[in-house]
């Protein structure tokens, strides 16, 4: 990456005013944000930072023309760094609602699934995130990989959960469905946190995923998104990201 974007996948540092400073520290999650490496306040303008990823998303499609393996590969860790760092802060404390669907954050109410798809909408997946949110688990992760590559979990304990999941994946950001819940699935050092819109908690939360009462269930059906390949070119090329039809 040249030097003139080395900057894509890094956080950007804004000043906040006090009067934001002081509200989000009443939300900020009950984790260190300094070990995980991950940004718990909103810094800067959203619709700026969307913008913004537009921007980025043309150059790693000039990147890819020309090296593809590398394109993808810095996508991949510019897609982990944004939508943790500069896209998801903003929505942390976002009032929960089973029929919330509000594409502003901390402005209306959110519901678990559409946490999850406007988010990615915001980072620039070409979906509808009304279709993917009224899906059921199964069929949201179905949206963002094959099946068949889908890892599905039934009936275990968090320790036999946490080591099939540590065997199979490694730091990274995933989607997963739960029995009646989905949210995301943050990897960092074979420990599993959990960020999701919670009815649990009534707003937006991260939180150690062993802990989490809403992580709670029978079924645990996962789908790569940072370390996809295949759904990280889709979003280089804005390609559709559908609801399967069968």
């Amino acid at each position: 990456m040249n030097s003139e974007r080395s900057s894509i996948i890094e956080q950007s540092i804004i000043d906040v005013n006090e009067n934001q400073e002081l509200k989000i520290s009443t939300l900020e999650p009950s984790l260190d944000s300094v070990k995980l490496n991950i940004n718990f306040k909103p810094q800067g303008n959203y619709t700026s930072i969307k913008n913004g990823i537009e921007t980025d998303r043309a150059y790693f499609k000039r990147s890819y023309q020309s090296n593809p393996t590398k394109a993808i590969d810095s996508a991949s860790q510019y897609l982990y760094s944004k939508l943790l760092n500069d896209i998801v802060p903003h929505w942390y404390g976002t009032e929960w609602d089973f029929n919330g669907h509000t594409d502003i954050p901390n402005n209306g109410e959110i519901a678990c699934g559409y946490f999850v798809s406007t988010t990615l909408k915001h980072f620039g997946f070409n979906l509808n995130r009304y279709k993917m949110a009224q899906q059921a688990g199964l069929i949201e992760a179905r949206m963002l990989q094959p099946k068949s590559q889908l890892k599905i979990y039934r009936n275990q304990s968090f320790e036999a959960l946490k080591q099939k999941v540590n065997s199979v994946y490694n730091n990274g950001v995933y989607f997963v469905g739960l029995d009646n819940h989905v949210g995301y699935v943050i990897v960092i050092d074979k420990e599993l946190y959990f960020l999701h819109s919670s009815y649990c908690d009534d707003k937006v939360i991260i939180e150690l995923a062993e802990i989490a009462p809403c992580f709670s269930s029978n079924i645990y059906v996962f789908a790569e998104i940072s370390t996809n390949k295949n759904l990280v070119k889709s979003w280089i090329f804005n390609e559709r990201l559908n609801v399967p039809v069968n």
